[in-house]
């Protein structure tokens, strides 16, 4: 017996791993070649792969397809109806499998609902990325961002609190206590 759930209505292709815990709700697909960590969760109307590796507790809401080129590391989550892209000038009539570009997720960030993220970047660990925007370009770890097309709004602690730096570069997030520093334009957690 599994330890892992997957409903009826859904399909997993042979050569597939998925950890325990996770659940795999209504009407998804997970191709080929394809690995899933532990304690994840993902909506209905989702699809993952071929050939794609997502971390533990990675939450996946509806409507979601995380395809080749598209690294997701632990405690991610991708909001209802985010999209990805694999290649940078698709043609229904040309095969570009070859040029599909990494995207990766580091660690804790979240994409927010309807937000489209252009293959070939990196979203830093713990980052924010808010509804609705078109991201273009790399975002730092802790960094902000939103708009069309997405830009610096600020950053955020691990937690996901706007943090406001003190003249010596310092910030606390009063929901844990964490501490974060400033420095040449990167976040980091001090505590």
């Amino acid at each position: 017996m599994a330890d892992f759930f997957v409903h009826n209505t859904s399909v997993v292709d042979e050569n597939v791993q998925i950890g325990r815990g996770t659940k795999i709700w209504h009407f998804s697909h997970v191709l080929s070649n394809s690995t899933i960590g532990s304690n994840c969760s993902f909506g209905q109307n989702c699809v993952v792969g071929p050939n794609v590796t997502i971390g533990n507790g990675v939450k996946v809401q509806n409507n979601i397809s995380i395809y080749d080129g598209v690294e997701v590391e632990d405690d991610v989550f991708l909001g209802p109806s985010m999209v990805f892209t694999n290649v940078v000038n698709p043609r229904s009539f040309i095969i570009r499998k070859e040029e599909f570009k990494k995207t990766l997720l580091k660690k804790g960030c979240s994409v927010g609902a309807n937000a489209t993220i252009v293959c070939g970047i990196t979203i830093g660990k713990f980052a924010l990325v808010g509804a609705g925007s078109v991201v273009t370009k790399d975002v730092k770890p802790f960094e902000m961002v939103y708009g069309v097309p997405s830009k610096h709004q600020g950053w955020v602690s691990k937690a996901g609190h706007t943090l406001q730096f003190n003249e010596e570069g310092l910030a606390v997030d009063d929901f844990d206590g964490t501490t974060y520093r400033l420095d040449n334009n990167t976040v980091t957690q001090i505590q």
